[in-house]
C-alpha cells in the first residue's frame, strides 16, 4: 500500500524561507561606498572669483595718491537710556582727525547733548543756520534737498554712527544748512551747538591750531575723491604758458601681510596601515580638512576686522536701504557706488531670497546669466552671487556687497603666497610633524591668504538690509 505526503503550494514541507535572504547575502557582497561628505561644503564663490595677486615678501603695499578728505564712524556708549560719545572717537569727524589732546576731546565730548526724533521729524531744515554738530548715535535718517523741479530729491542715508554739520560750526562766518534732515526711523542723536564749539575753541591753543591746519589743508586744491589736482590746460591756442604738476603719494601706504588659518591633522598609523582600500584613510581625511580650511579663508576673507572686505570698505561706499527690504532702487544706489565696470554682487541667500520677494511684489523680475553652467540672478546685468559667509543679525538684517575686481582695473583682490615648501596646492601647504610615542601621524596644514582693496570705489556695501520682511 502507497501513502502520499501533501504539500503546499510553494514546495515547501516547513515555514522556512525558500531562498538565501538579503542580510546573510551580504557578507558575501561588495558594498559600494562613497566619498566621506561634509554638509559645510558651500560653492565658495568669492574665492573663485578673486583674481589671486603673488605675495612672494609675504606683504603687499597699496599706494595711493595722497587725500584731503578722510572720515570714519563715530561709536558711542550707553547707560540705561543715555549715551554718550566715546571722546577719542571725535578724532573720526573730518575735521579732527589726528587730533589727539585728550583733556580738550574730553571737553568737547561733555559738551554734546542728547536728543531724540520719532519718525518724520525734522532734525535740520535747509536754509536754515547751520549751528551745530549732529552725530547719529542710532536710527536712520534721510538727507533731502529740493530737486530741480521742486519735487524733494534724496541726497544719502546717514545710520548709526552718521554724522554731519562738523565743519560748519568751525567756519569763520555762520553758515546755512543746504539740506533737510528727516528721522527715517526713531533716533537718538547727539548734538554740539556752535557757540559751544566756538567757546572750547577760544580757550584751547591745540585745538585753535589743527583747525587752523585743517583750513590750509582744505583749501588745497584737490578733485571730488580728495586726491590733489592735477591741473591740465585744454582748448587753447597758441603758446600760453602750461600748468606745472606733479601727483603726490601717501607717505604712509597701507600694506596687508598675509594671514594664515592652520590644523593639525592627526592620523593613527593603524588605520593609515590597515584601512586603507578602496579608500585612501589620508587622503579623505586631508581632503575634509582642506575644505574645512577653505570655507575659514573665505569666511576671513569676508569678516576679518583687519582685511576683511565688510570692514574695510570706505565709509563713504557703505549706503543704506531706504525703506529696509532690497528694492530695485537700494541695488540702483549699490551699482552707483562701483559704477566703474562692477564684476558682481555677492549676497546671502536668504538676502538674495528677499531681494526676489521684492522685485516680484513689484512686477520686477531679476535677469538670469549663465556663469560656467551655473543660472545666477543678476541685475542690470551684474551677476549675484550667493555667499553664506555674509552675517544675518539677530533682527533679520545682512549685507549686500558689490566690487570690482582686478589690479588693472584698481579693483579688489585676494592675496596668497605660491612656491611654499611642502605646497598641497597653490598657497596651502600640507607638512610631515612626524610620528608620536602613540604612534598617531601629524600633518601639519596651513593656507595663506589676504584681500586689498586697490581703491575705495572698488567696494560697495549695502547696509542693514532687512530679508525678513
Amino acid at each position: 500500500m502507497t501513502t502520499s505526503v501533501e504539500t503546499d503550494t510553494a514546495g515547501n514541507n516547513g515555514s522556512g524561507p525558500l531562498s538565501l535572504g538579503t542580510a546573510a547575502a551580504r557578507n558575501l557582497a561588495t558594498t559600494t561606498k562613497t566619498v566621506p561628505q561634509m554638509q559645510g561644503i558651500t560653492s565658495r564663490w568669492l574665492l573663485r572669483l578673486l583674481p589671486w595677486v603673488h605675495v612672494p615678501g609675504g606683504s603687499y603695499r597699496v599706494n595711493r595718491r595722497l587725500t584731503h578728505t578722510l572720515g570714519d564712524g563715530v561709536e558711542f556708549v550707553s547707560t540705561g537710556a543715555e549715551v554718550r560719545v566715546i571722546p577719542a572717537e571725535l578724532g573720526e569727524l573730518p575735521l579732527l582727525r589726528g587730533f589727539t589732546h585728550p583733556a580738550t576731546l574730553e571737553a568737547l565730548a561733555g559738551r554734546f547733548t542728547q536728543r531724540e526724533f520719532q519718525p518724520g521729524e525734522l532734525l535740520v531744515e535747509a536754509g536754515q543756520p547751520a549751528d551745530q554738530v549732529v552725530l547719529i548715535a542710532h536710527g536712520k535718517i534721510d538727507k533731502v534737498r529740493e530737486g530741480e523741479y521742486g519735487d524733494p530729491a534724496v541726497l544719502g542715508v546717514l545710520a548709526d554712527g552718521g554724522y554731519f554739520g562738523d565743519q560748519a560750526v568751525a567756519a569763520d562766518e555762520e553758515q546755512t544748512w543746504d539740506f533737510t534732515a528727516r528721522a527715517v526711523t526713531a533716533c537718538t542723536v547727539l548734538t554740539l551747538p556752535r557757540q559751544a564749539f566756538q567757546e572750547l575753541l577760544g580757550t584751547s591753543d591745540e585745538l585753535r591750531a589743527h583747525v587752523a591746519a585743517f583750513h590750509a589743508t582744505a583749501d588745497l586744491p584737490h578733485n571730488e575723491h580728495g586726491e590733489s589736482a592735477i591741473d591740465v590746460a585744454s582748448g587753447h591756442t597758441g603758446e600760453p604758458s602750461l600748468p606745472g604738476v606733479f601727483a603726490d603719494y601717501e607717505l604712509t601706504p597701507r600694506e596687508y601681510e598675509l594671514s594664515v588659518a592652520q590644523t593639525v591633522l592627526r592620523v593613527h598609523t593603524r588605520v593609515a596601515d590597515l584601512y586603507n582600500e578602496p579608500m585612501n584613510q589620508v587622503e579623505q581625511q586631508l581632503r575634509l580638512t582642506i575644505e574645512a580650511l577653505r570655507e575659514r579663508q573665505e569666511h576671513e576673507l569676508v569678516n576679518n576686522r583687519a582685511f576683511g572686505l565688510l570692514h574695510n570698505a570706505d565709509l563713504k561706499q557703505r549706503i543704506h536701504t531706504r525703506t529696509g527690504p532690497p528694492t530695485p532702487d537700494d541695488l540702483d544706489e549699490l551699482l552707483a557706488t562701483v559704477w566703474k565696470d562692477p564684476a558682481f554682487l555677492l549676497a546671502h541667500p536668504r538676502a538674495i531670497a528677499a531681494i526676489g520677494r521684492e522685485f516680484n511684489s513689484r512686477g520686477v523680475y531679476p535677469d538670469s546669466v549663465d556663469v560656467n553652467g551655473h543660472s545666477l540672478p543678476a541685475w542690470r546685468g551684474v551677476p549675484i552671487f550667493p555667499c553664506n559667509k555674509i552675517p544675518v543679525s539677530d533682527g533679520g538684517t545682512s549685507s549686500i556687497l558689490v566690487m570690482r575686481t582686478g589690479e588693472e582695473s584698481q579693483g579688489v583682490v585676494g592675496l596668497h603666497r605660491t612656491g611654499i615648501p611642502d605646497e598641497y596646492r597653490p598657497s596651502l601647504s600640507v607638512r610631515f610633524m612626524g610620528i608620536s610615542e602613540q604612534a598617531i601621524i601629524s600633518y601639519l596644514v596651513s593656507a595663506y591668504y589676504s584681500a586689498a582693496v586697490l581703491v575705495p570705489d572698488a567696494l560697495g556695501i549695502l547696509e542693514n538690509v532687512e530679508i525678513g520682511h
